[in-house]
């Protein structure tokens, strides 16, 4: 009988030395997983407008030349321009003497020397332009209609656009455009015109930019032509940085953050993409709401990150 109650409260104290065991091994607490906290940079959800643009080349050129043609056979007495120069509308550009003139002036002159008959003919430029074409000099002989310089009128000088037709409907006449040139000017110009026709090959349609600009700009160069598509006012844009996507394009997130350590993939969709920045059609962010910038790539759909001030 003794030996049945040893038996027992050996029993006992073991199972209870091991449920003790057990217990303490429980609520001994395990050691804290370190957390990774992501470096990342974020921006605010601003309302602003958006605007797109279609930027096309376009080159400029003077569209109609001043043909100047000899009125008489003679000889060209005078030359009053030189290759590039400006002239305005009525200057006196040649002098032209013929021979008949030259023998009765000095018949005229003989008879009354106070009368200073000459026999010389100017000729005036009739349209204001610059010289390209300088044909003859002081001393040719020339004959009646014979070029003798051309000039481009300044009147007609424009830069040449040519549209894909798909893109007519953005470019209607009198609508401002900007035009910048490749040493940075910008200037502002106007939609003069849209020629009725359109290229076989290229389907576009060439259009007349008419600029205002307070120094000469030569012919032959290529600027760049905005064209306005949509604007749009206090609509949400985020930076393009911002917006991720999978590897086919098709769909689209942001990581928000949802606390001052926690970020969130939220499933966006895109509207039009300009100057850096996405419109967000959906969903509706509120003011104020931040978005990852930096860091944001490779994120689980719920992450602990660490807010970093941009260097």
């Amino acid at each position: 009988m003794r030996r049945t109650n040893f038996y027992i409260a050996l029993l006992l104290l073991t199972s209870g030395y091991t449920s003790c065991k057990s217990k303490s091994s429980e609520e001994q607490p395990a050691e804290a997983e370190s957390v990774i906290e992501t470096p990342v940079t974020v921006t605010s959800v601003t309302p602003g407008p958006v605007t797109e643009y279609a930027e096309l080349n376009a080159t400029s050129a003077f569209l109609q030349s001043n043909i100047v043609k000899a009125s008489a056979n003679g000889y060209i007495k005078s030359v009053a321009v030189s290759p590039g120069q400006f002239v305005a509308s009525g200057k006196i550009i040649f002098s032209i003497q013929t021979k008949e003139s030259t023998n009765i002036g000095a018949i005229i002159n003989n008879l009354d020397s106070s009368y200073q008959f000459s026999g010389i003919t100017n000729i005036k430029a009739s349209q204001s332009g610059y010289i390209t074409q300088l044909n003859h000099q002081a001393g040719d002989y020339v004959q009646d209609g014979e070029q003798l310089a051309a000039i481009s009128t300044s009147n007609s000088f424009g830069f040449l656009l040519n549209v894909p037709y798909e893109l007519k409907r953005f470019v209607t006449i009198n609508k401002p455009v900007e035009v910048d040139l490749p040493d940075g000017t910008q200037l502002k110009g106007t939609v003069a015109s849209v020629m009725p026709a359109v290229d076989s090959v290229s389907q576009t349609q060439r259009v007349l930019i008419r600029v205002n600009s307070a120094t000469a700009i030569p012919e032959n160069l290529i600027a760049k032509v905005k064209i306005l598509k949509t604007q749009r006012e206090n609509v949400i844009s985020l930076p393009k940085e911002a917006v991720l996507s999978d590897e086919s394009q098709t769909n689209f997130w942001v990581m928000k953050m949802i606390d001052s350590v926690t970020a969130v993939k939220i499933p966006v969709t895109r509207g039009i993409e300009t100057g850096g920045k996405v419109e967000i059609l959906q969903p509706l962010f509120s003011t104020g709401d931040q978005v990852l910038i930096s860091g944001n790539y490779g994120l689980a759909d719920t992450a602990k990150v660490k807010i970093v001030k941009p260097e």
